[in-house]
């Protein structure tokens, strides 16, 4: 799991209208992993959600679906919930 969090964050940095990764509310939007926590990305059996801060500029919905794109292949057959957790 560990690899899969780090890979889909690095993947939705990638994305052009993505600034950053954001923790969401409460840093709750996270990968618990040994010594390290993976903000932004919280990869669970059933689920993945990322949590991002956009590029001003794009309609936000397009931008969620740019990034649940991206990392489509990553994840297999979970469903990618984005939340847009603040704009630049």
């Amino acid at each position: 799991m560990s690899d899969l969090a780090h890979e889909i964050a690095d993947t939705v940095r990638r994305c052009p209208d993505v600034a950053d990764l954001s923790g969401g509310p409460f840093g709750t939007v996270a990968t618990y992993l040994p010594g390290e926590r993976v903000s932004g990305v919280a990869v669970r059996d059933g689920e993945v959600e990322v949590s991002i801060v956009a590029q001003m500029g794009r309609p936000l919905p397009e931008i969620a679906e740019e990034v649940r794109t991206a990392v489509a292949p990553l994840v297999g057959d979970r469903p990618v919930n984005i939340y847009i957790g603040g704009i630049r």
